[in-house]
């Protein structure tokens, strides 16, 4: 249960947000982008005279001294400055009557103003997939590995190389989740114009597919190294980081601050570490968070083709039938009168009088003229006159020779052997890859078009499933005709493999391909 004074310190430490929603607030965030400003030039102290100079060099236009001293006594109570007598210019004794105070920044301003700089460049932030940030962490990190693995650690080499890493990592990580963000705001059509969306649709979707095969390429790779890490080795090293960054922090009252402050950077460092760990490599069951990022990538594509098929079926006007029955009911109340609506429902809708009845002028100009009508029975109604053509044939209708039936015979021939044609191309592709057994992939001989791309379908779909410091994977096909085995080769070369469309250069693996079919 919260105590009195802490809650009352609690509303107080809020206080400080007070001036970015108090009337004059643009005055108040001027003053104090100064003070940060100032402190950035080692500047601790600021007078009301510099504080009014710099406004008039910021703003160009003069605001009373009276207005600025007010706003800082405003903050001083809000917390955000803190005031002290300024002793400095004092020459006579007159001076020591006068209201002279120096102004700095107080812990609490400061933290708020680190929050607001904090809040516009996450405000401005567009997030982007850096695959160029895999490289440098697949290098930073085997320059990490191979700075643990010495006898003697050479520490400020180490905290260079690690800091480099995590802030490098971090960046990647807070970029990606924000660019996801953007990503989903822009498939939601929420936060992005449709017409700046159709221009660019191409080039993010081509941004997408090359960062997926990056991070598969090296997602994998930084897995492998984090793997192959000595745990003993890594904790020791972090051990000795906390240690070195405990001993620059400042002298305290209290003798065990030290202890405590040393226990608390080495939870830190291994934080850290274990964050980058968890980025990529799966943990306890859970999938890592590269490859969450990759699968949500991924389905980003498709989402943003249907969003591109939403928006051109807009801009083609095609309509559905809701949106018809909306426009017809705007031209039903923007119609001058009840024979307009009367003309424009018949027109919609064709509720025209009964086709099969012809009535004469003598009959019509009865119905107007008799109003006694309404109700009469119809054995004694007036008789109506029937067109002696329908009396005769029994029908309106146009009599001549009907349409004819287009024939599609021969368009269902030519589908039909060109479906034959394709499933023989499948059938001897298989064929041609279905290794029988396990056999390098050095030695696959020269493929054809069809074959390579059934070929590269089913390793693409092998080295997906395929999951850190696994030696080898086994996956079928999307229809459930063929099977690959992939197995890793220690020390293995890069083999070329030709074909048709051009050479695919990889490392030597052990593949077995089946033809479940046959």
């Amino acid at each position: 249960m919260t105590s009195e004074p802490e809650l009352i310190r609690t509303e107080a430490s809020f206080s400080v947000f007070s001036h970015a929603t108090a009337p004059g607030s643009a005055l108040y965030r001027r003053i104090l982008t100064l003070f940060v400003g100032a402190k950035e030039r080692f500047q601790v102290h600021l007078r009301p005279d510099d504080l009014m100079h710099e406004l008039r060099i910021d703003g160009g236009t003069r605001i009373d001294e009276t207005v600025v001293t007010n706003a800082l006594d405003s903050l001083v109570g809000w917390g955000n400055l803190i005031a002290s007598p300024d002793t400095g210019r004092v020459t006579v004794v007159e001076d020591f009557y006068r209201r002279r105070q120096l102004f700095q920044l107080s812990h609490e301003g400061e933290a708020v103003e680190r929050a607001f700089r904090t809040f516009d460049e996450a405000l401005g932030r567009r997030g982007a997939l850096q695959a160029v940030a895999l490289d440098d962490i697949a290098i930073g990190l085997q320059e990490v590995l191979a700075l643990i693995d010495e006898e003697v650690l050479d520490l400020g080499k180490l905290q260079r190389s690690l800091t480099a890493l995590t802030e490098r990592f971090n960046d990647l990580a807070e970029n990606a989740s924000a660019f996801m963000g953007s990503l989903q705001r822009t498939i939601d059509l929420t936060d992005i114009d449709e017409d700046v969306f159709a221009a660019y649709k191409n080039r993010l979707i081509e941004y997408l597919e090359r960062f997926i095969h990056d991070l598969t390429v090296r997602g994998p790779q930084i897995a492998s190294l984090l793997l192959s890490a000595d745990q003993v080795r890594i904790d020791r090293a972090l051990a000795a980081l906390a240690e070195r960054d405990a001993a620059s922090v400042a002298p305290d009252s209290d003798d065990g601050a030290a202890v405590g402050e040393s226990e608390r950077l080495l939870v830190l460092w291994a934080n850290r570490w274990r964050g980058l760990r968890a980025w990529f490599v799966a943990t306890d069951g859970r999938d890592s968070q590269s490859k969450l990022l990759r699968l949500s990538a991924l389905a980003a594509i498709p989402a943003l083709l249907d969003v591109v098929r939403a928006v051109n079926a807009k801009r083609s006007g095609r309509s559905d039938r809701s949106s018809d029955y909306l426009r017809l009911a705007e031209w039903f109340q923007e119609a001058d009168s009840d024979d307009d609506r009367h003309a424009l429902w018949r027109a919609a809708f064709g509720l025209y009088s009964a086709r099969h009845l012809s009535i004469d002028i003598e009959t019509w100009q009865l119905w107007e003229d008799g109003s006694g009508l309404t109700g009469v029975a119809w054995a004694s109604a007036p008789p109506l006159r029937i067109s002696p053509q329908l009396r005769r044939t029994a029908s309106y209708e146009r009599r001549g020779r009907p349409n004819q039936v287009v024939d599609r015979s021969a368009d269902r021939a030519m589908l039909a052997l060109r479906a034959q044609r394709e499933a023989e191309q499948i059938a001897e592709a298989r064929k041609q890859i279905a290794t029988h057994g396990a056999i390098e992939l050095a030695a696959i001989a020269r493929l054809d078009s069809v074959a390579f791309g059934l070929f590269l379908a089913l390793l693409g779909d092998a080295l997906v499933t395929k999951r850190p410091g696994e030696d080898s994977t086994s996956t079928t096909s999307s229809d459930g005709t063929m099977r690959i085995e992939l197995t890793t080769m220690p020390d293995a070369e890069l083999v070329a493999i030709r074909t048709e469309r051009g050479v695919l250069y990889g490392p030597n693996h052990l593949i077995d391909i089946s033809d479940l079919d046959s």
